[in-house]
């Protein structure tokens, strides 16, 4: 049972500055309106006040694991991942034992993700990628995790963010892509468009928490049909017109 977590206020003073500031541009594709330097901050300083340790939610031990269990987590909450590679990971050890696992048998295994025959087609052929071209470690780089089968940039920002540290992008998941919108920082709907959108106005030196700490919040308390507002410290700061009393 998930601990229910009581958000920190956050600096009301700073809050109300940028509460103030609402935005006043038409409703297009693009950056938000309420993108302005001093409301963005805000956001952050709102986002540190109520989730300062904000982290990855999937269980691994190295940045293999975690790039398996980030393919796993496609269209499946990190509980039900977390349940799957318990057991996984002990008879799956390393990039070789998946990228000549049986298909069969793996599926198997991680069937309880869902779209598990897929799934377990870029699991091998990630793993056979990392053997065939970078000696069975997960790279470093964007540009060359990018070109192992099943990888997209969100599980490229989330390998390289969270087992390696290094900021290439940031994370965009439904609950990033739904927060980010509410909070008027993006109007568009496409995920490499979000992306962009976030990394112009987010600190490069943020990129790796602030995707976490959307996350944690849209888990907690900005969810998707019913958003706790009455909870919520970025409440002044929100311009959503699906919020709750």
């Amino acid at each position: 049972m998930a601990v229910k977590k009581k958000v920190k206020p956050g600096n009301k003073k700073v809050l109300k500055k940028a509460q103030d500031k609402k935005p006043t541009a038409k409703k297009t594709a693009g950056a938000g309106a309420g993108t302005d330097p001093k409301r963005v901050a805000a956001i952050l300083a709102g986002l540190d006040a109520a989730y300062p340790d904000a982290t990855c939610e999937l269980n691994y031990a190295n940045a293999f694991q975690l790039l398996i269990a980030t393919i796993l987590s496609a269209q499946c909450t990190d509980v039900r991942v977390n349940q799957v590679t318990q057991g996984l990971f002990k008879k799956y050890t390393t990039p070789e034992d998946f990228a000549y696992a049986s298909p069969a048998d793996l599926e198997k295994e991680i069937r309880p993700t869902g779209f598990f025959r897929n799934k377990t087609k870029s699991i091998i052929g990630a793993s056979k990628g990392l053997i065939e071209k970078f000696g069975g470690h997960v790279p470093r780089t964007m540009e060359e995790i990018l070109t192992l089968p099943g990888v997209a940039r969100k599980t490229g920002n989330v390998v390289l963010g969270t087992a390696y540290g290094i900021a290439s992008g940031i994370v965009v998941d439904t609950h990033v892509i739904r927060l980010s919108q509410r909070l008027d920082l993006t109007r568009n709907e496409d995920p490499k468009k979000i992306e962009q959108d976030l990394m112009k106005v987010i600190p490069e030196s943020k990129w790796i928490k602030f995707s976490h700490q959307l996350i944690w919040h849209g888990r907690r308390v900005c969810s998707a049909r019913k958003p706790k507002c009455a909870e919520c410290n970025l409440e002044p700061l929100c311009y959503s017109k699906d919020k709750t009393e």
